[in-house]
């Protein structure tokens, strides 16, 4: 069996800077730097739990879409393909149920969350939470499992997802014998959670996120929303503020770097909060203009992404259905 990598995001909302760090950049990175087949898949199935909105989920499909191919996806050396297209993903869930604990849905975090909102706000438990909530960490272990996956690039935050796979996996194996690779989550610590414009983890649900192919002008608004602190401009700030780490992943030498004044390349972190806002701004602008121009290019010419995603259907589709006979051969079908 290959053992390949995969990742795939959820439809539901517009890319955002956190996104570009924390996934898209590391997992192409990584496909472009090895010749190990790898899969990328738009999660549009994962999205319901969350999005009932039709308009508001086939706006969500194209904004990432473009945004994977913008970023440098080459989908000539990568199978890149909607979760719909591949319908082998919902067979093997169908069986992942027949081998998993529900004691492992209940610890998963997403659950855990919603439980614990109902019942702070004096709700039932299980208020508004459906099936496809509960069952969210099975269908995404069939969507890693299915494509022998060994290394998955995940953010911090969806480390469980790729447990929870792994353990199906070996459950799996343990009842019907050695079939299934068992996933690893493969995280760059460096990026693993990145701060919104507030502190707190970048989120559509906070509302602090930096949209990542948003206009010049929406890009230094939000720039300009990052929280600080009131301390004059010549007063060292912290090197650990958002603006600084943020600095370090779009430009070469630091924001301490940029701030010297005396030129002897001493690290200086007394620069105004605004004057550092500034820089970011051209720091970001100036790395991600080039895949700007890509993006607005593929969003106002859409039927080029479509015909890539149905090519890259079809590659998948060969790995998914040689998974499948292994399955179904292990279970007696």
């Amino acid at each position: 069996m290959k053992q390949n990598i995969l990742t795939g995001i959820k439809c539901t909302g517009t890319p955002h800077i956190g996104n570009y760090l924390g996934m898209f950049r590391p997992a192409i990175d990584r496909a472009n730097s090895t010749d190990v087949p790898s899969f990328f898949f738009i999660a549009n199935y994962h999205a319901l739990n969350q999005v009932k909105c039709v308009k508001e989920l086939r706006q969500s499909i194209k904004e990432v879409a473009c945004t994977w191919l913008a970023c440098g996806l080459d989908p000539k050396k990568s199978a890149f393909y909607m979760q719909s297209d591949v319908p082998e993903v919902f067979e093997l869930a169908t069986i992942f149920t027949n081998v998993t604990a529900k004691g492992l849905m209940n610890r998963a975090h997403a659950y855990k969350a919603a439980v614990q909102s109902n019942t702070e706000a004096g709700r039932d438990a299980d208020e508004d939470v459906n099936m496809g909530l509960y069952n969210y960490p099975i269908l995404m272990a069939a969507d890693i499992i299915l494509f022998d996956t060994e290394f998955v690039p995940v953010g911090q935050d969806q480390k469980q997802h790729v447990e929870i796979a792994a353990d199906i996996a070996k459950s799996f194996n343990a009842v019907f014998g050695q079939t299934l690779v068992v996933p690893k989550e493969l995280i760059r610590k460096e990026v693993a959670i990145i701060p919104g414009l507030d502190g707190r983890k970048m989120s559509k649900s906070y509302n602090n996120t930096i949209p990542l192919f948003c206009d010049e002008a929406e890009l230094l608004k939000c720039i300009k929303r990052i929280t600080t602190d009131s301390s004059a401009p010549d007063a060292p700030k912290d090197p650990n503020h958002l603006i600084f780490q943020l600095f370090k992943h779009f430009s070469s030498p630091s924001l301490e770097e940029v701030a010297s004044r005396s030129g002897d390349g001493v690290l200086d972190t007394r620069i105004g909060w605004g004057e550092a806002k500034q820089k970011l701004f051209e720091a970001i602008n100036t790395a991600i203009k080039p895949m700007r121009e890509r993006y607005n290019y593929l969003m106002a010419n859409y039927s080029e992404v479509e015909k890539i995603l149905t090519d890259g259907a079809v590659r998948a589709r060969k790995v998914a259905q040689e998974t499948l006979v292994r399955v179904r051969k292990a279970i007696g079908v």
